[in-house]
């Protein structure tokens, strides 16, 4: 099994069991050490993995942090471990200090789940306070199992990680930026396409009024790339289908109910803004899509009585039906699938309300 498998089982494990882990201890042995593993450590050799290994701060003497992973001796990797239900954001202040009194050039603060990879980018000897580098066991994408493997123990070279982590935590806090920005953007991003677009003066007025140009656009944008891309994909799967059929002897055609069911490259497109709006919530791999005559739904689980929402792009006006947890339908009218931004909390409320049902 390559490594990209064995972290995409690690995260099925976690997905299943994690309910039924009590306590920071259980969340170690049935989560993390897997993971320790996973990278190529030997969990079970003390002179590759230290549990509780002793770390004087100050005055404070036998202060512990959970695993150290060391190479030849020498301190490696520092990792601090939490429930799975920790908010990590809390608990990044205690790392901070034990990696200050290490040698070791990396930390690693998890709750099993979420692992976030810190350095001393900013500051030589002195952890940056934001990581470089989140990895989510329950999202995990090619792109950061890629950075991810270069923690594993065959791969392991401190320059060539240093090397990229700054590149890597700028651009993920770019995106954060960016992804703020794309939900509400702030004064300073609208004045900047104010002054491209705008001839007047940018009142206060002015700004207000462009806010919404900005948040629009923006989500226009996104949009256009997701449906050029579903375009050249359905223009692929045209072109595969005809060169197999080209292949084949004609067939009598078959005239059956299910012809008049034609998935649109709106529904399509409006799927795909829903797992976009998913992403951080689920697993975009639970969201699935049904077609009907009159309607195109969108579900969780591929499960019919998991209904996300409902699209009616049929006819004359544009609706989409949200559910409640009695799986009442509300219609909304839209004027186009941006609009479906608008409702993102009625999608991550049934989300929540499916999963804690679970």
């Amino acid at each position: 099994m390559d490594f990209k498998d064995l972290i995409k089982q690690l995260g099925d494990r976690v997905t299943k069991l994690k309910d039924n882990i009590q306590t920071e201890e259980a969340t170690k042995n049935a989560f993390i050490m897997p993971f320790i593993q996973a990278l190529g450590y030997d969990v079970f050799n003390p002179l590759e993995v230290v549990p509780e290994y002793v770390t004087d701060i100050g005055t404070k003497k036998g202060e512990k942090i959970d695993y150290l992973i060391q190479k030849d001796g020498e301190p490696m990797i520092l990792i601090e471990c939490k429930h799975w239900s920790q908010n990590l954001d809390i608990h990044s202040g205690q790392l901070l200090r034990y990696f200050h009194v290490s040698k070791a050039k990396f930390g690693i603060l998890t709750n099993g789940i979420v692992y976030r990879f810190y350095t001393d980018i900013e500051e030589a000897n002195k952890m940056d306070e934001k990581p470089f580098m989140e990895f989510d066991l329950t999202d995990i994408r090619d792109v950061q199992v890629e950075e991810l493997k270069k923690f594993h123990k065959s791969y392991f070279e401190i320059e060539n990680i240093v090397n990229t982590a700054s590149e890597l935590k700028y651009i993920n806090e770019i995106k954060s930026v960016f992804n703020s920005e794309l939900k509400s953007p702030s004064e300073t991003f609208v004045k900047m396409f104010v002054s491209k677009v705008y001839q007047g003066r940018a009142t206060e007025k002015v700004v207000q009024q462009f806010t919404e140009y900005v948040r629009k656009s923006c989500n226009q944008v996104i949009s256009d790339i997701i449906t050029e891309r579903l375009k050249t994909a359905l223009s692929k799967e045209t072109e595969q289908k005809e060169n197999i059929n080209s292949t084949q002897p004609p067939q009598e055609e078959v005239i059956s109910p299910e012809k008049k069911i034609e998935t649109t490259l709106e529904e399509m497109e409006s799927y795909y803004i829903i797992k976009a709006i998913l992403r951080g919530k689920i697993d975009s791999g639970r969201i699935a899509y049904r077609d009907a005559v009159s309607y195109f739904t969108i579900l969780l689980d591929d499960n019919n009585r998991k209904p996300i929402c409902r699209l009616y792009l049929s006819g004359n006006k544009k609706m989409v039906g949200v559910f409640d947890q009695d799986k009442k339908e509300t219609k909304k009218e839209i004027s186009n699938l941006d609009d479906l931004y608008n409702i993102q909390e009625d999608i991550l409320k049934i989300i929540d309300i499916y999963e804690a049902g679970k």
